[in-house]
């Protein structure tokens, strides 16, 4: 069981390998986004990439819920940030860590080289000063077809028309 990481050795290796690709990871942060705070063990906000080691040692258990994990991996999902994070419920080795966080950062540049489709927004927001406003031609007024509407007519009414016909031909 000597290999097994403690939090802060792995927070030491993760950070040392982000550096190595190009992050400018600063430690120990306080991470406030999308409604969620706790402390991130290491993030480049330019970039938008973390991680964070969730272990009973630092108490991190206590500092992420699960509906604000839910929350950041819905951000993540969006392309808005990318977060590495662990739980230590499955102990890795150094090498397990290095191999996972190195897959982790593959996807993450592979996703940043990808041209992106923006998906269109289900209703457009439009400034009322920046709505033109118009106003329509004045043009005759178009006819309006008149349609038949027949109604049905009681037999008495019938008869009265059929009579009252026949009264303005025999004259």
């Amino acid at each position: 069981m000597s290999d097994i990481l403690s939090e802060t050795t792995a927070c030491d290796l993760l950070a040392r390998l982000f550096k190595k690709r190009g992050y400018a990871i600063m430690r120990n942060l306080m991470f406030r986004e999308y409604g969620v705070s706790f402390h991130i063990d290491g993030w480049d906000a330019k970039k938008r990439v973390g991680f964070e080691f969730l272990t009973s040692e630092d108490d991190d258990h206590d500092d992420l819920s699960l509906g604000e994990y839910q929350t950041l991996m819905t951000a993540q999902q969006r392309g808005e940030l990318a977060l590495f994070i662990l739980d230590e419920v499955e102990p890795l080795s150094a090498a397990d860590l290095t191999e996972t966080a190195n897959a982790f950062l593959d996807e993450v540049e592979a996703a940043a080289s990808t041209p992106r489709r923006k998906a269109k927004p289900a209703a457009k927001a439009v400034k009322r000063s920046a709505v033109k406003k118009v106003t329509p031609k004045k043009t005759a007024p178009k006819k309006v077809a008149k349609t038949a509407v027949r109604t049905k007519v009681s037999p008495e009414k019938k008869a009265a028309k059929k009579a009252a016909k026949g009264a303005r031909r025999g004259r």
